[in-house]
């Protein structure tokens, strides 16, 4: 007995503060309130239209209004009416609140001009929610929801924030207390579990059972495909590889299975080496083979440009020399006069021309000892 007095206290003391709202306008209408919380029950639009009326739960007649007042109310201690809006609000709901509650509006005359009925349902709002799962045999994983306290709760599932499928569901469906996930279903797991009144939700991040699914054909030609525990597995183990380098710089892969439906199988494929592996200078040999090929084809072109620009130096002197020195030629004529009586022998005249050079005002060129300057002889007979 001092169990459920502690639960219902404990119940009371969660759904404190907890409101809801119900439009009672419409006749028939439903309206849900969590037990030891608050009610707003929408009765009309304005008090002050309507002369007198009357709200009655099943045969008691709780609140009597006429001539824009109050004159009774049954639950004051925990009830207020508003005229202005027309609501109704019941605070720290109890269970003899349910029921049918029927309103009824009179003219100053007594005439009924108006009867609307509701039906109030009060819940125990849910309080807690515990998970328990345990893997099966064949690595599937049952998981249970359930709760405490809570009228008529309803249950919904989330993986990863997105509703449970059909496809990663063995048993049960997303509305189902229990569900039953399949042996390769992991992530995040809520359980929502809520009623009119409340709503509360338990995560848990959930992992495989250990189990993988193997499938393969063995030396003697059976077809293995089933779900496995990883830890006992013998069947169809997938080779290990082991690598040695040869000399060539080829990697010679070795496959060693333990199982008698694997061969040992042998190869020398090229083997492109792992950036992780290789040291920094393969890595980056790349890059430094463009740098050097810019800095080579630079190294060209200054080269060119230093011979192109030696070469005209070169050939600029002797051209100068060509254009600044001419020389000009003057005839020499050798007359040789006819023989005198008075002289015995007859003598010869040399008549010289005049020989000049020609320069150039831009650049005095200096003869060299050993220049000759010739001209033409002509001797005169």
């Amino acid at each position: 007995m001092e169990a459920v007095v502690g639960l219902l206290l404990m119940l009371l003391g969660l759904c404190h503060g907890v409101e809801t709202s119900c439009d009672g306008r419409q006749d028939g209408a439903q309206c849900y309130g969590a037990l030891g919380g608050t009610v707003v029950l929408q009765l009309m639009d304005n008090a002050s239209e309507i002369f007198r009326f009357q709200l009655s739960n099943k045969t008691i007649t709780l609140l009597n209004w006429r001539d824009n007042k109050i004159t009774s109310n049954l639950i004051g201690d925990r009830s207020s009416f508003t005229p202005s809006n027309g609501t109704f609000k019941i605070n720290d709901l109890r269970w003899t609140d349910g029921g049918e509650y029927a309103l009824k509006m009179f003219d100053s005359k007594g005439k009924t001009l108006k009867t609307l009925t509701l039906q109030m349902i009060v819940q125990a709002p849910v309080s807690s929610v515990r998970l328990v799962s345990e893997c099966l045999s064949q690595g599937e994983m049952r998981v249970s929801c359930s709760s405490e306290g809570g009228d008529s709760p309803q249950y919904s599932w989330t993986l990863d924030g997105h509703t449970l499928t059909d496809a990663q569901l063995l048993s049960g469906d997303n509305e189902s207390e229990n569900i039953t996930l399949k042996q390769d279903v992991s992530g995040q797991l809520v359980c929502s579990v809520s009623n009119r009144v409340s709503r509360v939700w338990k995560e848990e991040a959930i992992s495989t059972c250990g189990f993988i699914f193997i499938e393969c054909t063995l030396s003697n030609g059976t077809y293995i495909s089933q779900w496995v525990l990883e830890a006992n597995n013998t069947l169809c183990i997938k080779p290990t590889t082991t690598s040695t380098t040869t000399t060539e710089g080829k990697e010679t892969s070795i496959t060693v299975s333990n199982t008698p439906s694997t061969n040992i199988t042998l190869s020398n494929p090229t083997v492109t080496p792992s950036s992780t592996d290789d040291p920094w200078f393969i890595r980056y040999l790349p890059i430094m083979a463009g740098v050097l090929s810019a800095l080579l084809i630079l190294l060209i072109i200054g080269v060119a440009v230093v011979c192109i620009h030696k070469k005209k130096q070169n050939n600029k002197p002797k051209a100068e020399k060509e254009d600044e020195q001419e020389l000009t030629y003057a005839d020499v004529s050798i007359v040789q006069r006819r023989a005198r009586q008075v002289q015995p022998r007859a003598e010869t005249e040399v008549e010289y021309g005049q020989i000049k050079f020609s320069q150039r005002p831009r650049q005095a060129a200096e003869p060299r000892g050993d220049d000759c300057v010739y001209a033409m002889v002509r001797k005169d007979r």
